[in-house]
């Protein structure tokens, strides 16, 4: 391809650092590729994105999609609301970063070791919903601001800890701060937390084969379609305190003769929402109840899966509470 690929992306650091990842990719193929940056709502205000709504750090991305001020936009994909929006294509999603969540603590400090009472910063509802129901006794501050501001927060004493993605902390070169990675079963990650969503126009087919044949890893495409589907299923787009984590595992599968088993790919899918998130505003003193599920499925099944195991959570109690993953 001898045009040159305009590459979208917004102009925080880690922004610039995934984005950058993509660039290099594209390059090392034999594309030629300008980055531009581009200005969006949930950059230019200090607000609490759960005032700001959904699909705040990506709108602006796609509408210089669709106006043809860049060729290819990339998002951390946890941002994209479930909506498809019909001017764009998925064209890749890249071999997924480690989706677990980081505990940046005071002193390294773990989790487990700090005392009742310590204040914990985080922007998430889900992560706040789960930090709650460990039951540990954690004061949970809301926080904005960028991966050096939060951590900042810490080392200047304001806070004892904050969670951010280990993802986001390896593309910056600062995992030298995380005191624990937290396990799953204690944090299950934002649906989608990790991957990169790369998209360009729908009707751009050569830019669109680009994508696909260079940066497009098919598991991690599949693992976290099956996180999406869960999410969207529950009807709560990007905003619910809801986790989900797939993973591509192998299993065996019986042949009709003896001797002709093998080992095929399957998606195992973990959820977990909040049935019953107080409002701490009201000290109605209600506590959180969290609901969890789990299925495995057939690869190509993903969308399916999600839905299957939203609608499980659904009747186990999982309930709604406006506020985007941050």
């Amino acid at each position: 391809m001898t045009r040159t690929i305009r590459v979208g992306t917004r102009g925080s650091a880690l922004a610039l650092a995934q984005t950058g990842l993509m660039v290099d990719a594209l390059e090392r193929a034999g594309a030629t590729v300008e980055l531009i940056t581009v200005s969006t709502p949930g950059d230019r205000s200090s607000a609490p994105v759960a005032e700001l709504g959904v699909g705040v750090f990506t709108s602006a991305l796609r509408d210089a999609l669709a106006t043809g001020t860049v060729d290819v936009a990339v998002h951390s994909y946890k941002d994209l609301p479930t909506a498809p929006d019909p001017r764009v294509s998925l064209a890749a999603v890249p071999l997924r970063a480690d989706p677990r969540d980081a505990l940046v603590a005071r002193d390294g400090l773990t989790l487990g070791e700090l005392p009742p009472g310590s204040r914990v910063g985080t922007g998430s509802p889900r992560r706040a919903a789960q930090l709650e129901a460990l039951g540990f006794g954690l004061v949970i501050v809301p926080i904005r601001g960028n991966v050096d501001t939060r951590i900042r927060k810490v080392t200047e004493g304001e806070l004892d800890a904050v969670v951010l993605a280990r993802a986001g902390l390896h593309r910056l070169g600062r995992l030298d701060v995380i005191t624990e990675v937290l396990d799953p079963i204690q944090m299950l990650p934002a649906p989608a937390q990790g991957a990169l969503a790369v998209e360009c126009r729908v009707d751009d087919v050569d830019v669109e084969h680009l994508l696909r044949s260079t940066l497009d890893d098919p598991a991690t495409r599949a693992a976290v379609g099956a996180e999406r589907a869960l999410l969207a299923a529950l009807e709560a787009g990007c905003s619910a305190p809801v986790g989900a984590l797939a993973d591509v595992v192998e299993d065996l599968e019986s042949g009709d003769e003896p001797g002709t088993d093998r080992v095929v790919h399957r998606l195992s899918l973990r959820g977990v929402a909040a049935a019953n998130l107080s409002d701490r505003g009201t000290g109605d003193g209600q506590a959180v109840v969290l609901v969890r599920a789990s299925a495995t499925g057939d690869l190509t099944e993903g969308e399916r899966l999600g839905r299957a195991l939203a609608a499980e959570l659904l009747e186990l109690g999982a309930g709604v509470l406006s506020g985007p993953e941050s």
